[in-house]
């Protein structure tokens, strides 16, 4: 048993799709659960159709939903010869989901909308792509992972139902391939025992997997990418970027945890958790080496460079100059954890108190509103946050010399520095 994630990159174009299943073809004596991420671009296009429903922008969620449901029936038409049919009334099916709630009004939190909306990228692309395969004689077998993942009722950032969700997968999951060795599912979203959707946050595709590594009791899994593996900086950003062939769990999730998009931040745990190595490879060329992630000790890194853009630095300081202590740290904590947010950088000093997060400009705004009865609060925006490990000395001069550098924090291992364009 292998567990495969290709993400939204991977399937972005009708040739990338047939490129999927030439992969799969030279996999097709084994048994491979598939978990696929929302075609390209799909899931931003959601979002904008969510902001848009719950700012009651009613049209304009409606218009640019059903862009949307055109490039996907157009995607459907372009690659299937036998199964257009079927793929059309799959499709609607999914279209309607969404439909009913666009021509109601919001009345609960956005975040609960968001993934009402949202979900529905995974399910249009593994429609499509299951339905495709078929029709090349790649037989497989669609499931919906909502029937699969339980979650709570955290919307955006849902947590898994561990003993619910393995009954499921032994239930439901493994028999299937008694009938197919290939099992097509959707990575990201799961869903309440009100039946809600839910999301397992942003880029949670690479979690869904390990989730179901961990529960089939994998041999491997693998996450296809179009780079050759994992880089040591974001190749996008930084040409001279080189390929870390080898890494350990503990390093992968350092680096996740200070920003690096490779991998999901709780892909990690239940892959560790059974010894299964993940192994990140290239779509483009499926026969470059790639990376191995395991639980071995690796030496000789070379520097790895995360870069966080669009950050908020929350100053606050005390009103009436008494000491910044374990209490008012301990509040605001409490109130970073009421809106889900993690602080990505923090510095205390005798009267105050710094705290550098993701841009989310409503929750970041309840946050100031509750510190202020405690702090006077200023907030900092457009900022950045470098992160190098194994860093060396001239290296974060370089990525800071045409910026103004706002704090700077040092360890043995890693160095981060948050900054402003001059």
């Amino acid at each position: 048993m292998k567990v495969f994630k290709f993400g939204g990159a991977s399937v972005n174009s009708i040739e990338r799709i047939q490129n999927v299943a030439n992969i799969l073809q030279s996999f097709s004596s084994e048994k491979i659960l598939i978990v696929i991420s929302a075609i390209g671009k799909t899931t931003n296009a959601l979002e904008k159709v969510a902001e848009a429903f719950f700012e009651g922008e009613k049209e304009k969620a409606l218009e640019l939903f059903t862009a949307i449901k055109n490039e996907h029936l157009e995607t459907a038409k372009q690659l299937l010869q036998q199964n257009v049919q079927r793929a059309n009334d799959r499709l609607l099916d999914i279209f309607t989901e969404v439909e009913w709630l666009l021509h109601d009004r919001p009345v609960r939190e956005f975040d609960y909308y968001y993934d009402q909306i949202v979900c529905t990228g995974e399910l249009l692309s593994t429609a499509i792509i299951s339905l495709y395969l078929n029709d090349q004689q790649i037989a497989n077998t669609w499931i919906d992972v909502r029937d699969i993942f339980r979650t709570d009722n955290n919307f955006r950032d849902a947590n898994i139902d561990w003993a619910f969700t393995e009954e499921q997968v032994n239930e439901q999951v493994l028999p299937l391939f008694d009938e197919t060795n290939f099992v097509i599912t959707q990575g990201f979203i799961g869903a309440t025992a009100d039946n809600e959707s839910t999301t397992l946050g942003r880029e949670g595709s690479d979690y869904t997997a390990a989730i179901f590594a961990n529960m089939l009791d994998a041999e491997t899994q693998t996450i296809w990418k179009d780079v050759e593996g994992v880089m040591n900086a974001d190749p996008k950003l930084f040409p001279a970027a080189q390929l870390i062939s080898e890494l350990n769990y503990k390093e992968v999730i350092e680096m996740a945890y200070y920003g690096a998009q490779v991998i999901h931040p709780k892909t990690i745990k239940p892959l560790q958790n059974k010894d299964i190595p993940l192994l990140v490879k290239c779509f483009l060329n499926k026969d470059l080496p790639g990376t191995i992630i395991h639980n071995s000790k690796v030496n000789n890194l070379p520097p790895i460079i995360v870069i966080k853009t669009n950050q908020v630095l929350l100053q606050l300081n005390s009103k009436d100059y008494s000491f910044v202590g374990e209490h008012a740290v301990g509040k605001l904590y409490q109130l970073l954890e009421a809106q889900n947010m993690r602080p990505n950088l923090t510095q205390n000093a005798a009267i105050s108190f710094v705290c550098c997060v993701d841009n989310k400009p409503e929750k970041i705004e309840k946050i100031a509103a509750a510190a202020s009865d405690m702090f006077d609060v200023q907030l900092q925006k457009d900022l950045t946050l470098l992160t190098v490990r194994h860093y060396n000395n001239g290296i974060l001069e370089e990525l800071i010399a045409d910026k103004k550098l706002l704090i700077k924090q040092q360890t043995i291992d890693t160095v981060q520095a948050l900054v402003s364009a001059m």
